[in-house]
């Protein structure tokens, strides 16, 4: 375990180095099954190691939350940050993505409740593997993620020592958490299920395809639409 300094809490960064680069690593491995092949997992773990200084810097160890836990958000969050600066997503795969969360909201609230692929095919009047094939252009296309729901990923979770100075954040915090956890868990089972295991057992694509015995890229088709069934389900904690 990494350990703050006593007298400025700070973390020893050759300690740091030495202990959780493979974070940084797991992270960027993680991540990479859902990006385009152009990015290199190189870029990724570079600024990842920037997000894992930073997270050395700002560490306060008398909050109660580990600092693998702190730093795995910060380290996540920087990879995130440098592959949307970099502007390679097409403009098609943004409106993809729009039409898709607006065609199942919408269908949702016709219906009163989960809707197939194939319904939200026939609302979009495309074929289902047309659907399926838009699915999994968005997701290596665009990042799609938790914090794609209009609110930074930190608002999902426990460590966030800046909530507590502030307490109508801290209360938006709780909210935003019950609320999400509310949703995931009206989701259908298998897109609860690869959330679930995407984002809490940290398992990459291929893995979720070994547990529910399908091809990696039904995985991502999944993970797409349960992302864009929650931002529709979510909209109003969207700025």
């Amino acid at each position: 375990m990494v350990k703050a300094n006593s007298y400025n809490n700070q973390i020893d960064k050759t300690v740091l180095l030495e202990q959780q680069t493979v974070l940084v690593k797991r992270i960027a491995y993680h991540l990479l099954a859902r990006l385009p092949a152009s990015v290199q997992v190189d870029d990724l773990i570079q600024s990842g190691m920037i997000g894992l200084f930073e997270a050395a810097n700002n560490f306060d160890n008398t909050k109660g939350a580990s600092f693998e836990t702190f730093a795995g958000i910060r380290i996540r969050g920087a990879m995130l940050d440098e592959m949307r600066r970099g502007d390679w997503t097409p403009r098609s795969v943004h409106k993809n993505s729009r039409m898709i969360s607006e065609a199942i909201k919408n269908l949702e609230a016709q219906f009163g409740r989960d809707v197939s692929d194939i319904e939200v095919a026939e609302k979009l009047d495309i074929s289902l593997n047309d659907y399926h094939h838009i699915l999994s252009e968005v997701s290596t296309g665009k990042i799609l993620g938790i914090e794609d729901l209009g609110v930074n990923e930190d608002a999902i979770k426990l460590c966030d020592d800046s909530l507590g100075d502030d307490p109508y954040q801290s209360i938006e915090h709780n909210a935003f958490k019950k609320g999400l956890a509310v949703c995931i868990k009206s989701l259908p089972e298998r897109e609860a299920l690869v959330l679930s295991l995407y984002y809490d057992e940290e398992l990459n694509l291929r893995e979720i395809g070994q547990v529910l015995d399908v091809s990696e890229s039904r995985v991502s088709q999944i993970h797409s639409q349960a992302m864009h069934r929650l931002k529709g389900r979510m909209q109003s904690w969207q700025s």
